[in-house]
């Protein structure tokens, strides 16, 4: 009678299913795998998502007695046993959470021994080994953890991890069902995981996935962690109702403290790589020691800046707080200074926007946002600014199909803006197709900016500007573009606005909105707060797909498709209705 000893079995389990590991890692490709994780996904998203995450590695956790035994593991897998070991601070945090251990007590290590791809891809199976020596006590949680897999998981690496793209695939695989679940830095390599659950539906053995993004992230990972149920949730689990509660009622004051922190210039006199002392950076900006110094301590529970306390307190940006400076390229300062300032001086009068309906902007300031900012250039300036930080952000709208066929057409075809702002989106448009043709329509002051813009971005001598109201859409275009302009208005003026691009259109012409959509399900959306924010400050609205759909066809179009951008926004694709033709009998 041969009898096979625990510690054996498990080296057989673990030694199969590294074999597995290391073959599914050699057949497929991120684009393969994307639409296994995340079903229905397809088209931009899938094309953003595949261009900025690049499949790395299978990921799995197994549990030998001894180092030894491992590499003699990896060999039975044919991967290289030589391979290096760090210690894994994540997965040994995870562990120590889900098992009530002591991390001290649990040696984590991991390796991640080379596999090629079928085209030759540098790729590999990340093996996280947890030592389980006999009578050590910790076989029951490698029995535990071996029953459901937890730390199973398909990797995809972010090549260009700045912050805009990370908040970008987050909320992508958000939208297609990926629930955050947790995730950390290593010190020890200087990477960023962020982890997420792939939906019930996913076609893959594998119902985890993680984003690795070279480099400390922490400020990505602060939202990740304090949201594990997506965006636009507070983080409520493990809390008493009353913290939550003040969480909440202080949210004012992360509001106030990232504006001033834009308005007193300090993310221009910090660095992301080095700290600075509080005294230092109250003589660069004025300002006092001490409240700097409380500031800065609360921006850094923000994750605005990062608190280092050797070798004495100082202070470094991060890459969420280096978005205020003012000479970032993906700059947000115009919008902490518009939500910090005139949004948020209006959002007092909240309660007379919810009693009558009307705005409370106009109720404050005698007059509608548009006509207070237009007597004020300043104002004007920044808002304009700020809508133009906005379009940054809302991702591959050029590589939209109505654009890219336009772009192909054998002759020039024009792109009409219509209320475009400083031209940030025709500028993104125009230099990602040469050989378009762009006009916008705008107030006189906003036509300036966006030409001194176009100009500089090589795209001037392509752009025709007119200064004009929605009643002067340009006619002879063959793609319209209303980002973010129907939301400012109640559903008459939609109907108006939407009539005149109709009146322009030629009958081949597309429509393209961008707007973001009230869920149907009640589902967590960004659009939620920003149809609050459109009650109190301009009196326009948020609007489901159905409604836009109606308002459409009340201007004779017909809302052909909608597709995802970042940040809950959609683009809807509009075009003419076709003319009815003589009936069959």
């Amino acid at each position: 009678m041969t009898m096979t000893f625990p510690d054996e079995t498990m080296l057989l389990d673990d030694t199969a299913r590294l074999r597995a590991a290391a073959a599914f890692v050699r057949e497929h490709d991120s684009a393969a795998l994307l639409p296994l994780l995340l079903p229905g996904i397809g088209g931009p998203d899938l094309r953003a998502l595949a261009g900025h995450c690049r499949f790395a590695h299978a990921g799995m956790l197994v549990f030998p007695p001894d180092e030894e035994s491992l590499r003699a593991q990896l060999a039975d897998c044919g991967l290289a046993v030589d391979t290096p070991s760090h210690p894994s601070v994540v997965v040994r945090g995870r562990l120590a959470r889900r098992h009530r251990r002591d991390p001290a007590d649990l040696d984590v290590r991991i390796l991640r021994p080379q596999v090629r791809g079928a085209a030759g891809e540098r790729r590999a199976v990340e093996v996280f080994a947890l030592t389980v020596p006999p009578h050590s006590g910790l076989e029951p949680i490698a029995a535990h953890e071996r029953a459901r897999g937890h730390e199973a998981h398909l990797a995809f690496e972010i090549d260009r991890p700045d912050p805009l793209v990370l908040r970008g695939l987050c909320a992508v695989l958000a939208r297609y069902g990926a629930s955050p679940d947790g995730g950390g830095y290593n010190p020890h390599e200087d990477g960023t995981v962020l982890y997420f659950t792939a939906p019930a539906e996913a076609a893959c053995g594998y119902r985890r996935l993680e984003l690795y993004a070279p480099g400390d992230h922490r400020d990505a990972l602060a939202a990740q962690l304090d949201h594990p149920g997506g965006h636009s949730r507070p983080h409520t689990a493990g809390r008493p109702p009353a913290e939550t509660l003040l969480h909440l009622l202080t949210g004012a004051w992360a509001t106030q403290a990232l504006a001033s922190f834009a308005r007193l210039h300090l993310p221009d006199a910090m660095d992301t790589r080095s700290a600075r002392r509080a005294e230092d950076l109250a003589r660069l900006t004025a300002t006092h020691p001490r409240g700097l110094a409380t500031l800065l301590r609360y921006l850094a529970t923000l994750g605005a800046v990062t608190r280092e306390e050797e070798p004495e307190e100082g202070f470094r940006l991060t890459e969420l707080g280096a978005l205020l400076r003012a000479d970032a390229s993906a700059s947000m300062r115009p919008l902490a200074l518009m939500y910090g300032g005139p949004f948020y001086r209006s959002f007092g009068e909240l309660d007379h926007a919810v009693r009558t309906g009307r705005p409370g902007f106009d109720h404050l300031h005698g007059e509608n946002h548009f006509d207070h900012f237009a007597r004020d250039p300043e104002l004007a300036d920044l808002f304009d600014r700020s809508m133009a930080a906005g379009s940054r952000m809302f991702g591959p709208l050029p590589a939209h199909p109505a654009v890219a066929a336009a772009a192909q057409a054998p002759s020039p075809a024009t792109v009409v803006d219509v209320a475009g702002g400083n031209g940030e989106l025709l500028r993104q448009v125009l230099t990602a197709h040469p050989g378009l043709r762009g006009v916008l329509l705008e107030r006189p002051h906003a036509v300036a900016a966006a030409r001194r813009l176009l100009d500089a971005a090589g795209c001037g001598a392509r752009c025709d500007y007119r200064a004009g109201d929605f009643a002067d859409v340009p006619s002879g275009g063959d793609v319209y573009l209303l980002a973010r302009v129907l939301h400012d208005w109640d559903d008459d003026r939609c109907r108006e606005i939407l009539g005149h691009c109709a009146r322009a259109m030629p009958d081949h012409a597309d429509l393209l909105i961008v707007e973001r959509l009230l869920p149907a399900d009640g589902s967590p959306s960004l659009a939620t707060p920003w149809d609050l924010h459109m009650l109190c400050n301009v009196g326009g609205r948020e609007r489901r797909a159905d409604h836009y759909a109606r308002l459409l066809a009340d201007a004779g179009l017909h809302l052909h498709g909608r597709s995802p951008l970042p940040l809950d926004a959609y683009v809807l694709h509009a075009r003419k209705d076709p003319v009815p033709g003589p009936q069959k009998p």
